[in-house]
C-alpha cells in the first residue's frame, strides 16, 4: 500500500515525464516496427506517426495545443488521402485527456469532432475496412453500419472515460480543500481560545499583583512610623516588604507575557489549593463521587497565580467529568508535592469522552489549561486511560524570583 501510494504520489507530481514516457512507449510499439519493415510509403507513415506522438508529451501541461496539433494533423490526412496509422490510437487518449483535464468547451467539441471525424474516415477510407465501391447496398451497409458502431463505442467509452476521472480529480481536490479549511479555522479556533484565556489570567493576576502592592505599601508606611519607637519591628516589616515584593516579580514577569484586554479587574476573591475541598464538595452535591488525597508537603511556597492554576486545573476537570464522564462516576484528585514541584492528576473511570478535537469550541478546556500551567513553566497531559476512563496530569514547578 505504501508502495502504491508513493508511487501514485509521484505520478501526479511528474505529469510531464508520465506524459513521455507515454508517447516513447506508443513510439516504440506503433511506430518503429513500421519503420523497420520497409513497408511501401514507410517515410510518410514514420513522419505522420511521429507527429502525433510527440504531441503526447504536451497532453496535460498544454492540453489546447496538444490536442489541436493531432487533430491537425488527422484532418491533414483526411484532406490529402494520406491512410491512416496505427498510431492513430493517441486520438483516443486525446479525447480522455481533453474530458479529464481540459476546459468543458474543449472536451465537447473534441467528443464532437472525434465522432465526426470516425465517421468520415470510415467513408473516406471504406475499402482498408474490405468495403468496397463494386459491394451491393445489402452487403455494404450492414458491414458499415458494425464498424462505425464499434469505432464511435470506442470513442464515446474514451471520453466517458475521461469525464470520470474528471469528476474524481475534482471532488477529490474539493476534499483537499475543505480539509485546509478545517485547519485553519480549528487553528483560528486553537489561537482565539488561547488569547481569549491569556485575557482571563491577565485580570487574574492584576488581582494578585494589586493584592501585594497594597501589602508593600502598607507594610512601608508601617515600617517608616515604626523606625523611630521600634527599630526591630520595622526590620521584620522590611523583610516581609521584600518577600512580598519577590512575589509581586514573579506575577510581573508572567504578566508581562500575556496579552490582557481593556475590560477593568475582577474583584472577586481568588481561589488557592485551600478551596480544593469546597470544590470538591460542590461537585459531590452534583452525583459525583469525587476523593481527594494529598501526598507530601510543600518544598517551597507556590506564588499565588501558581496556586490559582493549580485551581483552575481541578476546577476544569472535574467540569469535564461532569459533562462527559456520564452517571456513576467515580473520580479521585490527587495532590503530589514532589522535590521539583506539584504534580496534580484527576482520574475518574467514567466513559472517558474527550471532546472531539474536529468540534467548533471543542478542547478549549484542555488548551485554558495548557495556558495556564505554561506561565510556570508547567506540563499538561489529558487523554483516555488504558481500561477506560480519563485522566488529567499537571505538573507544576516550584519558582524561584
Amino acid at each position: 500500500m505504501d508502495i502504491h501510494l508513493r508511487l501514485a504520489r509521484w505520478i501526479r507530481a511528474h505529469p510531464r515525464t508520465v506524459d513521455a514516457c507515454l508517447a516513447l512507449a506508443i513510439f516504440v510499439f506503433l511506430v518503429l516496427p513500421f519503420a523497420a519493415g520497409g513497408v511501401q510509403g514507410v517515410g510518410m507513415i514514420v513522419m505522420v506517426s511521429a507527429a502525433l506522438v510527440i504531441a503526447l508529451v504536451w497532453r496535460r501541461s498544454r492540453v489546447i495545443l496538444s490536442a489541436g496539433i493531432i487533430a491537425g494533423i488527422s484532418l491533414l490526412q483526411l484532406i490529402t488521402g494520406i491512410e491512416p496509422v496505427p498510431a492513430q490510437f493517441v486520438i483516443l487518449v486525446t479525447l480522455y485527456t481533453l474530458a479529464a483535464y481540459g476546459p468543458r468547451w474543449a472536451s465537447l467539441g473534441g467528443l464532437g469532432l472525434a465522432i465526426a471525424g470516425v465517421a468520415v474516415g470510415l467513408v473516406r477510407y471504406g475499402e482498408l475496412t474490405g468495403v468496397s465501391a463494386s459491394d451491393s447496398i445489402l452487403t455494404t451497409v450492414p458491414l458499415f453500419l458494425i464498424l462505425l458502431f464499434f469505432v464511435e463505442s470506442l470513442v464515446l467509452l474514451a471520453w466517458t472515460m475521461g469525464d470520470l476521472a474528471r469528476s474524481r480529480r475534482l471532488t477529490y481536490q474539493a476534499l483537499e480543500d475543505r480539509t485546509r479549511r478545517l485547519e485553519v479555522e480549528r487553528q483560528q479556533e486553537r489561537d482565539l481560545a488561547a488569547a481569549d484565556e491569556r485575557s482571563h489570567i491577565a485580570r487574574e493576576m492584576h488581582d494578585i499583583v494589586a493584592h501585594s502592592l497594597s501589602v508593600i505599601i502598607t507594610q512601608a508606611d508601617g515600617a517608616r512610623y515604626a523606625s523611630a519607637q521600634a527599630p526591630e519591628l520595622a526590620v521584620q516589616t522590611l523583610g516581609t516588604i521584600a518577600d512580598t515584593g519577590r512575589g509581586s516579580l514573579r506575577e510581573m514577569r508572567r504578566l508581562l507575557g500575556v496579552l490582557r484586554g481593556d475590560e477593568s479587574a475582577s474583584t472577586r476573591p481568588l481561589p488557592t489549593l485551600d478551596d480544593i475541598d469546597a470544590l470538591i464538595q460542590s461537585v459531590r452535591r452534583s452525583g459525583v463521587r469525587v476523593a481527594c488525597r494529598r501526598v507530601g508537603t510543600p518544598r517551597r511556597e507556590l506564588p499565588l497565580g501558581a496556586e490559582l492554576t493549580a485551581y483552575r486545573v481541578i476546577q476544569e476537570s472535574l467540569t469535564n467529568v461532569l459533562k462527559h464522564a456520564g452517571a456513576d462516576t467515580t473520580t479521585e484528585v490527587a495532590l503530589d508535592y514532589g522535590p521539583r514541584g506539584l504534580t496534580i492528576t484527576v482520574d475518574d473511570d467514567g466513559r472517558g469522552a474527550a471532546p472531539d478535537p474536529t468540534t467548533a469550541g471543542a478542547g478549549q478546556g484542555i488548551t485554558g489549561m495548557t495556558e495556564r500551567v505554561r506561565l510556570y513553566d508547567g506540563t499538561v497531559v489529558a487523554g483516555p486511560r488504558t481500561g477506560g476512563g480519563y485522566r488529567v496530569e499537571a505538573f507544576i514547578p516550584y519558582t524561584q524570583a
